[in-house]
């Protein structure tokens, strides 16, 4: 079975490209963030999703490593798409999104980036109402790609695994997601 690890900074538009690929492939689709949100919620340390960007490195920290855990637990049989984010922009600085330990209880075949013009993804946040995001620059959102290159590197280093890079441009969602199923086959 394969585990696809589906990653994009806010805004690049990972989420509705995996949504329109899921329709074409067979697929389960495990959300990282929804993962430690439960888990999370269930420990009482925060009441939504957003609010975990804002924990301190350690809690995060202990909230993946469970998270892995669990989605390793959900791999066993299935193929699975982990859509996650490579980095996390936080008050101290890019909190890696898979360390090392994720990266050994999970195990991934491949990591796929999806990207856009910084432009594109301004855009798209500040549409996007059902989220509090935060707000960046141009050169912001740059340098976040480009961290989440170095890292999705770094990543597929210590697991063996490939990296496929993507970009998701506006008005073009048919052509990404034939890239993405042709990806996963």
């Amino acid at each position: 079975m394969k585990l696809i690890v589906l990653t994009g900074i806010p805004g690049s538009g990972s989420t509705t490209v995996l949504n329109q690929t899921l329709e074409r492939i067979d697929y389960v689709h495990l959300n990282y963030g929804d993962v430690m949100t439960e888990i999370a919620i269930d420990k009482g340390i925060v009441s939504n999703r957003d609010e975990l960007r804002k924990l301190s490195p350690q809690i995060q920290k202990e909230i993946q490593k469970d998270a892995a855990a669990k989605i390793k637990e959900s791999s066993k049989d299935k193929n699975i798409i982990v859509d996650t984010h490579c980095t996390i922009a936080t008050p101290s600085g890019f909190l890696p999104g898979l360390p090392q330990w994720v990266l050994e209880e999970l195990k991934p075949d491949t990591f796929v980036l999806i990207e856009a013009n910084p432009d594109e993804i301004m855009l798209r946040r500040l549409s996007d109402e059902t989220r509090a995001r935060d707000m960046e620059m141009y050169e912001d959102i740059q340098l976040h790609q480009e961290m989440n290159r170095a890292a999705s590197m770094a990543y597929a280093t210590l697991t063996g695994a490939t990296v496929k890079i993507l970009e998701n441009h506006d008005g073009q969602l048919d052509d990404i997601v034939n890239q993405m199923v042709e990806t996963f086959q």
